[in-house]
């Protein structure tokens, strides 16, 4: 995960602060340093390193801080806030025409940075917004992404407009426009054509589009992998077409993550979204506290209520009071273990959950279940009866060796699942003030941790 390594550092920086109690200026220009480097290792642009230690350490040699009642978390907290006004300080969102006057949004980027995907997901988080946006298929020289366009708004519900690629990118935009007002859509998305670097041919179609069409908003996409090059590509077309906003795709990948830390410092441009994923889905709003929060191992328990009340939507009230009422009393039986996996993939799955958990992130991903792991679990269930689904007492010998062949594992696979549920069931009663409501939901899902490899992890 993105972080993953500059977290692990910075962690260790404070902890050597704490372990001092009272600090010196050399102990804090000591620890400076050591940021210094880590967050060069994540490639964060120089220049924004320079001006953040420097602030960094001037205000943590304050007499404040230095004779504090505990100067190393007075440290931690300066790290945090101005890491907070390096990303940005404000959340900023999309800005729409007023009443039913068409927003149009032009996206671009290099080729390969997910500008197809990722307009598909905007799509998708306008039109929850209670927009009614328009796709349109404006890359007319790359292979199949008319094609990929198309089936991605298929996917998310929403129209795509397209010419085919023997129209000008200039002519689709103009026309789709007019097929937005006769079909009331107020949002067109367009998705220009990117190219591998760089180059006139590119930013002079899209200064062409942006003059023959309003553009509202500019927004640009950026691989987060590509690392301190991502920076100079958003200068360059913040330079060369003027960029109202940026998206960094792939940061859920193994990425060091220093473009979130520098592209909005050096170009002077808000990040807007983050795609944590390739579902079309896997896209989050930019949050600078939060990021900041994340980078710096604290979580982000905000963005984790929101991913769950997110899965919530997809369950209908009934099953809902259904679960929340068992979970009152104390009981979780194997359909509700299935709902707990279903809501753990729409939520990005166990290790992104473990990463938005104070405290969590120093967790490895080899001593999470993996998805073949969870996998097998969820075939044992499948192979049961809706009648031992329901009633966990059920199980016998007999029964468990039907499951086992059933869903290809071995019978102690059966036995040790069985067991770890059985011990999850007697926590719960033991704690049902925990259990009630939407919350009670979500402490059937944490506990999916204990049944992938025997161990307890919340």
């Amino acid at each position: 995960m993105a972080f993953e390594s500059l977290t692990d550092k910075l962690q260790n920086v404070f902890k050597n602060l704490r372990g001092k109690g009272k600090l010196t200026e050399d102990d804090v220009k000591v620890a400076m340093k050591e940021v210094k480097m880590a967050l060069l290792e994540a490639d964060v642009n120089f220049k924004v390193v320079k001006q953040f230690v420097s602030s960094v350490q001037e205000r943590a040699i304050g007499q404040d801080v230095m004779n504090g009642l505990n100067p190393a978390q007075m440290v931690v907290k300066i790290v945090n806030e101005e890491m907070v006004s390096l990303m940005g300080a404000e959340t900023t969102e999309i800005q729409f025409q007023p009443g039913k006057a068409i927003t149009v949004i032009m996206m671009c980027g290099l080729q390969g940075a997910g500008k197809t995907t990722t307009a598909a997901k905007i799509a998708g988080k306008v039109k929850l917004k209670g927009k009614t946006p328009l796709l349109v298929a404006a890359d007319i020289y790359r292979p199949a992404a008319i094609d990929q366009l198309q089936v991605n708004a298929k996917k998310q519900d929403v129209d795509c407009f397209s010419l085919g690629s023997d129209v000008s990118p200039v002519e689709i935009a103009k026309q789709s426009i007019e097929y937005a007002q006769k079909n009331n859509k107020n949002v067109v998305i367009i998705d220009t054509a990117g190219r591998l670097q760089i180059d006139e041919a590119m930013m002079q179609e899209l200064q062409d589009i942006k003059a023959a069409v309003e553009v509202h908003q500019t927004l640009l996409v950026v691989d987060a992998m590509t690392g301190q090059d991502a920076v100079n590509v958003a200068t360059e077309f913040n330079n060369k077409i003027g960029v109202d906003g940026i998206i960094l795709s792939k940061l859920d990948g193994d990425t060091r993550g220093g473009a979130a830390l520098s592209t909005r410092q050096v170009t002077g441009k808000p990040i807007l979204y983050i795609g944590m994923g390739e579902k079309l889905s896997d896209l989050e709003q930019f949050y600078p506290d939060r990021m900041a929060s994340r980078i710096l191992g604290m979580g982000d328990v905000l963005t984790l209520i929101d991913k769950v009340q997110a899965s919530n939507i997809e369950m209908d009230e009934a099953k809902e009071k259904e679960m929340a009422a068992k979970l009152k009393k104390g009981k979780f039986d194997f359909n509700m273990y299935l709902e707990s996996m279903k809501q753990m993939r729409n939520m990005g799955g166990l290790a992104s959950i473990m990463g938005m958990l104070p405290g969590m992130g120093k967790i490895s991903d080899d001593q999470l279940p993996d998805e073949k792991q969870l996998a097998r679990i969820e075939a044992i269930v499948l192979s049961m009866t809706p009648e031992e689904r329901a009633n966990p007492k059920l199980m016998n010998p007999q029964r468990k060796h039907r499951i086992a062949k059933g869903s290809g594992n071995d019978i102690a696979e059966v036995n040790r699942f069985i067991k770890q549920f059985d011990q999850m069931q007697k926590m719960m009663k033991q704690m049902p003030g925990l259990m009630g409501g939407k919350k009670g939901r979500f402490g059937g899902l944490g506990n999916l941790g204990r049944l992938g490899g025997g161990r307890k992890f919340f």
